[in-house]
């Protein structure tokens, strides 16, 4: 197939969906088996009866602000700490380090974070040599996209970071097809090959992640000859989605079941509703599940247009950690969500936190067709109940809170 990586990106929607939850028991098997950490996290839980994404989202969420800290419990007898379902020796190729430090695993499957198909999406062809800017040292992001290009047949300059000249010299020597990289450090090369007078016309593709790519900078990379494609992947999920030539969105990848949930619970939002990315990988040598990225993001309405029939998510859109520091005590989405639960009235709710340092207030806007005499104050009692602060209570109209994914506001003045 020349304009899809493999079948698997248009197949029928539903086959897709029976495809990934058929998958999903024995990966919470796997999980439950092999990673000491989910056999805690999962305790009691049967994976025959986790086939339908309802049961899925009754399962704890795991968020990477929380893994350092699980890893760092059981670190003296396991680096991973009970996460990894292998162990050094020829299972596990390489170990990686995050900041904090977390330790992931690679396994020794081919294309391990399955960013080959993302490589495709971008134009890449087994053939090419690809000049991969990802970092080598430590972290997995060289290995990521290196891993795909292989799998892909792609030759691999290992350029790594910094070295600006260098890297503009190495890219007029070899004539790479593309570059792979983070987009600014791909604009510090054009302009350095600009200051310098040399010219690079084989580069005319880039696969770009690892930080935002707002369309001023891929369109000012394209006005230098080049076609940015951007992918959002992890250090331990691997691929998560990736951009298209149509430029709407960015696909699913195929090995991951992927929700949307409310910041600070496990809940699922409707779809077009900004909330937090979590995802259920089918990796069986690290099988995260319900893994909460952190990211905020949320679905699109119907398919790529390129005929990819997968999901589509907006990109990435923040992050979803809003915890707030207020007269000394700190605030959650996991509280706010917990004030909204006790009140069936309440559709949605968002914590604002106002005015100047040492002078905080809090108001709590809730969305409600109808408050009830006295739904405010036994809404105040609760806030102080769960928080042990005191805060305002302001109703609003249904659909009047910005769909930014954000449950706390923070609108102090830190002047």
């Amino acid at each position: 197939m020349t304009d899809f990586y493999d079948k698997l990106e248009v197949r029928d929607p539903a086959e897709r969906e029976r495809d990934l939850l058929a998958a999903l028991p024995k990966q919470i098997a796997q999980a439950q088996t092999a990673a000491p950490a989910f056999a805690k996290i999962l305790d009691g839980v049967k994976p025959a009866g986790i086939m339908n994404r309802d049961a899925l989202a009754k399962l704890p969420v795991t968020r990477k602000s929380e893994l350092l800290g699980l890893q760092q419990q059981k670190r003296a007898s396991d680096p991973f700490g009970g996460f990894s379902a292998i162990r050094f020796g020829p299972r596990m190729t390489r170990v990686f380090a995050s900041p904090g430090t977390i330790y992931e695993p690679e396994g020794e499957a081919r294309d391990y974070w399955r960013t080959a198909r993302a490589l495709h999406a971008a134009g890449f062809r087994g053939g090419e040599l690809v000049h991969n800017c990802f970092s080598y040292h430590m972290t997995p992001a060289g290995a990521i996209m290196e891993s795909g290009a292989h799998a892909l047949g792609c030759t691999v300059f290992a350029g790594g970071t910094g070295q600006t000249e260098q890297q503009v010299e190495a890219i007029a020597d070899l004539k790479p097809a593309g570059y792979a990289g983070t987009p600014s450090f791909l604009k510090i090369i054009l302009e350095k090959a600009a200051e310098k007078n040399i010219a690079l016309p084989s580069l005319t593709k880039a696969l770009v992640s690892g930080e935002a790519f707002p369309p001023s900078l891929r369109d000012w990379i394209a006005e230098r000859g080049v076609a940015g494609t951007q992918c959002y992947a992890t250090a331990d999920l691997g691929l998560v989605a990736y951009e298209t030539s149509a430029r709407e969105g960015l696909v699913l990848d195929e090995g991951v079941i992927v929700e949307i949930v409310r910041p600070g619970t496990g809940d699922p939002v409707p779809e077009g509703e900004v909330g937090e990315i979590v995802v259920t990988t089918l990796n069986p040598d690290y099988p995260l599940i319900r893994f909460g990225t952190g990211d905020l993001s949320a679905v699109l309405p119907g398919h790529c247009p390129t005929g990819r029939t997968n999901t589509r998510i907006k990109g990435w859109l923040g992050r979803a950690d809003q915890t707030a520091k207020v007269r000394g005590m700190f605030v959650h989405p996991g509280q706010v969500a917990e004030i909204a639960r006790r009140f069936p009235e309440v559709q949605r709710a968002r914590l604002v936190v106002e005015g100047e340092m040492g002078d905080d207030r809090m108001t709590f806007r809730l969305e409600c067709a109808a408050a009830a005499e006295g739904l405010a104050e036994r809404i105040a009692e609760t806030i102080r109940d769960v928080t042990k602060l005191r805060g305002a209570v302001e109703f609003v109209a249904p659909g009047s809170l910005p769909n930014d994914g954000k449950v706390i506001e923070d609108a102090r003045s830190y002047r």
